[in-house]
């Protein structure tokens, strides 16, 4: 749901903005409707070759944890622009063919989508870029780990597990999955 035009912002913060509006209900009174509004999140399924890699990663205040790379997008930047960023600076890795794989609005009362995309072809150009707050390692694993890491609960990357934990109740859409991360 996007927050609707005769709302009124009444909360900036760093990440989050609340925002505010007078919405009819079906007796004819009124009630006040809130929602929040945040940066959208970019996510890479990297690949080289055969190798899915992942970001081990340290964050103060969280236990370490496994995730997809990636982050916040910028103000006047594409999903796609920003991605490529974040990877960079994350991986030190650009990539050669980019694919949105899906997009995911997780939570109805928040404008936020969560952009998963799949990079092929990645290489190495430059050093990391990490963020004060950042302890990054690539993880380079197989598709069964994969597969295996993002059906966990310890996976940070939520919106992604639940389809692939459907997608392991029949064969063949692992395989088409597994066909779609490699471009196969």
């Amino acid at each position: 749901m996007m927050v609707p035009k005769q709302a009124k912002k009444v909360f900036s913060g760093k990440i989050f903005d609340i925002y505010q509006w007078e919405q009819e209900q079906f007796d004819g009174t009124f009630a006040t409707f809130e929602m929040l509004k945040r940066p959208n999140t970019l996510q890479v399924i990297p690949v080289m070759g055969d190798t899915i890699l992942l970001s081990d990663e340290e964050q103060p205040l969280k236990d370490p944890f496994i995730s997809f790379f990636g982050g916040r997008q910028e103000p006047n930047e594409t999903p796609l622009e920003g991605i490529k960023r974040e990877f960079l600076e994350e991986t030190g890795m650009v990539a050669d063919e980019w694919e949105l794989y899906k997009t995911y609005m997780p939570i109805s009362k928040m404008e936020w989508e969560v952009y998963i995309y799949i990079a092929r072809g990645c290489r190495k150009v430059q050093d990391t870029a990490l963020e004060s707050g950042e302890r990054i390692t690539i993880k380079p694993v197989s598709f069964e780990e994969f597969v295996s890491f993002v059906s966990s609960g310890d996976f940070w990357g939520k919106e992604l597990m639940i389809d692939v934990m459907q997608m392991q109740q029949h064969s063949g859409d692992i395989e088409k999955f597994r066909n779609t991360i490699f471009g196969t």
